[in-house]
């Protein structure tokens, strides 16, 4: 979880329980079939009573439901509200959705648009391919930290520097949650990596068999705040074929970020 400021956290009123309470909504609009209160309050590293009742509290407002049924937890009706509301001013799905799925049908892989939000990456828009032997690593409202998933990657690694080098100050703890792969050595490698060829390569890191490549969409003032990316099986992206995915990526990445820049504001 984002752990920015927390001197600030700490010295405004009323700040923890927020901070709680926005952690277990992510952690339920992340859980597309619903989340147990077990699961919730391990995931947010609160006790089940805490966890308890701040979505108790939560869903007195709409902000959560709970299934009479299976007593698991859901995103609320206020919440649906609230972000037709905010897309408007945020979501880019719709000047994306062609896009992505061109990039599915061109490649035949799982084709994904994740939105950066702080540092984590988020996935927006999903796209199967016509491949029939298909990765399930990503999929809507999926969370990955930076640097972590292919899309995070390829974010992170346009990012200037001394944001890299604060974000990984900030995250000592990728290498023991994600393994050796992600300490800071190698994955300082796989950023120069992606940014010299232009898009990230994630061999299996996450899901042995499972790779994925991502590429950087960026905002009208060159920002890299989305990135389109592939996901499959190993032997689909080996190296006669890596290359040409990886034009055809860039190439839909391209034109998404002139579209984003061509929008009215």
């Amino acid at each position: 979880m984002e752990q920015q400021q927390p001197s600030r956290r700490r010295t405004v009123p009323g700040a923890q329980a927020i901070a709680r309470a926005a952690s277990l909504l992510r952690l339920v609009a992340a859980s597309a079939d619903g989340a147990s209160l077990q699961t919730l309050a391990r995931d947010a590293e609160l006790s089940r009573s805490t966890a308890h009742r701040l979505l108790t509290a939560l869903r007195v407002e709409g902000l959560v439901d709970q299934d009479d049924a299976t007593s698991m937890w859901m995103p609320g009706p206020e919440l649906y509200l609230m972000g037709t509301v905010a897309a408007a001013r945020y979501d880019v799905t719709e000047l994306s959705r062609d896009i992505v799925r061109s990039l599915a049908v061109k490649t035949e892989e799982s084709a994904f648009l994740s939105t950066r939000r702080a540092d984590e990456t988020v996935c927006l828009v999903r796209e199967e391919g016509s491949f029939p032997i298909r990765s399930f690593v990503l999929s809507e409202g999926v969370r990955f930290p930076l640097g972590v998933a292919s899309a995070g990657l390829a974010i992170l690694s346009f990012l200037p520097d001394h944001d890299v080098d604060a974000y990984l100050e900030r995250h000592p703890e990728l290498e023991e949650r994600w393994g050796r792969v992600h300490g800071d050595k190698p994955l300082r490698t796989r950023l120069a990596e992606t940014k010299s060829r232009g898009y990230s390569v994630n061999p299996g890191l996450i899901v042995e068999g499972s790779w994925g490549m991502g590429a950087a969409v960026f905002d009208r003032d060159g920002r890299p705040e989305w990135a389109l990316s592939l996901t499959g099986v190993e032997f689909r992206f080996g190296p006669d074929r890596l290359p040409q995915l990886g034009r055809t990526l860039l190439a839909h990445a391209h034109q998404l970020s002139s579209r984003i820049a061509g929008a009215r504001r």
